[in-house]
């Protein structure tokens, strides 16, 4: 294995790690909603009401923030050296603490405006439009507190720390569950909206994924505030502008995946009650993948791509990319077609209690099947986008970022009538594959400037080969749901151990089942890659077994 992948695999797995554990308790969250709300019409209007600080979050924080920050630090650490980096990610942060605060408290004024825009059907429904408005205002404040927390993480990155910014993540989801659970408590005692809890809490998560990193950052080399009026100073700093310049049409570059959402959100709230909470949960779990193995593969290769053509060494980073896609082809796929195959006993697994229905099941099922179709697509942008960037595409960039939203729409507008909210998670699939592959070609341009050949040939046979392999994995999952389901169903199960709880007992049988059916799709697929030779998939197994007995190893010592 080359030395570009390794790194790349190592630094993705670190962070994966870490992401995995906050999607974990991102998931716990969304349980928490669940069984709390279901997917009524408090659940609806607390998913508008965060829809548009966590837009903001996403524009600023999600990727536009280290597709800016991370080229330009690691060049001036470079050229310039320590000092004048760390001068550099004071006065980023400093500048973007102001922008945000602005737009926050603009966000804050005009909540029931925003809210009119994008929710005006809830106006019908009495007292959800208000409730809306009403946790729009509260958890705007969690907008500044994670763009700082972006800004920490994208710097950590270049200085090669991975796992501590995206554990960040997993600590705001314990701080909002477990502050929101206990404000909603306290509020029904005294006849508060429960919802509106967890809107606090999503704030107090945000404040502490922020501030759980500055320690590191100062070990970093970070002083914040600078000592002196030439460090404070950043009206004439070339670099400060080159990172904003980047991040404006970066903002735009990677605003596709989230303005489709925002848009989906809209044209759902006029699919009755349900629709805009069932699109949420499903998107939701499709995150899980996109957040463990799409970002993280984003992480780790936007550093190594800088330094690779600030270097002028074009070779590497057409082998860094390589490598990085082939790795999420041999993820991604084969968790997409779990998630279309299984969706519904997965879905029934984690959210079927309390107030979520067996018909928001089957509902929310739907919505995730397509949104599992442009799952690879969603991963390859998060690393596709960073890359471009890097390289200095930003136009291209945000030319396909605004086309893919232009074709998300229209397809959008086509399905909802006849596919109703399953057409809009369908149609944003559609627009992110076209995201994807406008990218890919984009950058091939590019790199060809330099001499090198980006194999986009030798991509698709790749893709094509882990599409084939993953479609047969969860073909042979869902046949053995199937034989599941005939000879050992949950009523069967229930009524066996019907002097045990039976809620117990429905979370038993429905954890053994979805365990079963994952660790046999595992098998298949392992098996499938060796008969294959898909070496991406071996490779990936090979390094959690390696870790695995190393850390086993010490233990023993």
């Amino acid at each position: 294995m080359s030395e570009p992948r390794e790194n790349v695999l190592g630094a993705a797995g670190a962070m994966g790690a870490a992401t995995f554990i906050s999607r974990i308790m991102g998931l716990v969250r969304e349980q928490v909603f669940a069984f709390m709300f279901g997917a009524g019409s408090a659940y609806d209007a607390y998913t508008i009401a965060f829809r548009m600080p966590n837009l903001l979050r996403d524009l600023f924080a999600e990727g536009a923030m280290s597709a800016s920050v991370v080229p330009t630090f690691t060049r001036v650490r470079i050229e310039k050296g320590d000092r004048a980096a760390w001068r550099l990610a004071g006065l980023v942060f400093r500048s973007l603490l102001i922008v945000v605060g602005v737009l926050t408290c603009i966000g804050i004024f005009f909540s029931e405006q925003l809210v009119s825009f994008y929710a005006s059907a809830y106006k019908a429904i009495p007292g959800k439009f208000e409730l809306t408005v009403e946790m729009t205002r509260i958890m705007f404040p969690f907008f500044p507190f994670v763009v700082l927390a972006a800004g920490f993480m994208g710097i950590l990155n270049a200085c090669g720390k991975f796992f501590l910014p995206a554990f960040a993540s997993a600590l705001f989801n314990i701080v909002s569950v477990v502050s929101g659970v206990t404000l909603a408590l306290i509020f029904g005692q005294y006849g508060i909206e429960p919802i509106k809890g967890m809107a606090i809490g999503v704030v107090l998560g945000g404040a502490v994924q922020a501030l759980c990193q500055l320690p590191a950052l100062y070990r970093a080399g970070y002083k914040w505030p600078a000592k002196t009026e030439k460090d404070l100073a950043w009206n004439h700093d070339p670099h400060l502008r080159n990172v904003m310049l980047l991040m404006l049409p970066g903002t735009v570059g990677l605003a596709a995946t989230q303005v489709n959402v925002l848009i989906n959100s809209i044209l759902a709230t006029s699919q009755g009650t349900g629709a805009v909470s069932w699109l949420n949960y499903a998107f939701r779990l499709m995150q899980f993948p996109i957040g463990v193995f799409g970002v993280s593969f984003a992480a780790a290769t936007l550093p190594l791509a800088s330094q690779h053509w600030v270097k002028g060494d074009a070779s590497k980073v057409t082998t860094l990319l390589g490598s990085s896609l082939r790795n999420v082809f041999a993820i991604n796929l084969p968790a997409a077609a779990g998630l279309a195959f299984l969706s519904v006993p997965i879905i029934r697994m984690l959210f079927e209690y309390g107030r979520f229905t067996s018909t928001d099941t089957l509902a929310t099922a739907g919505a995730l099947a397509a949104y599992a179709v442009g799952l690879p697509a969603y991963s390859a942008v998060k690393v596709l986008v960073p890359v471009c960037y890097a390289i200095g595409i930003t136009r291209k960039a945000v030319t396909s970022s605004v086309l893919s939203v232009v074709v998300t729409i229209a397809l959008n507008l086509a399905l909802i009538n006849r596919l109703g909210y399953i057409g809009l998670a369908l149609g944003t699939s559609a627009g992110a594959i076209f995201n994807a592959l406008w990218l890919l070609f984009s950058i091939r341009s590019r790199i060809a400037e330099k001499g090198e050949t980006l194999p986009i040939g030798a991509f698709l046979v790749n893709f094509l080969r882990h599409l084939v392999v993953a479609l047969l994995m969860g073909a042979a999952c869902w046949f053995l749901l199937q034989q599941m389901d005939f000879y050992f169903s949950e009523a069967e199960w229930l009524n066996r151990f019907s002097t045990i709880s039976a809620a117990a007992m429905k979370i038993i049988f429905r954890t053994l089942k979805v365990s079963l059916l994952i660790g046999a799709g595992v098998l298949i697929l392992l098996f499938l890659a060796k008969l294959t030779r898909l070496e991406e998939t071996t490779e990936v197994v090979k390094i959690i077994t390696k870790k695995v007995k190393n850390k086993l190893n010490r233990k023993s010592v």
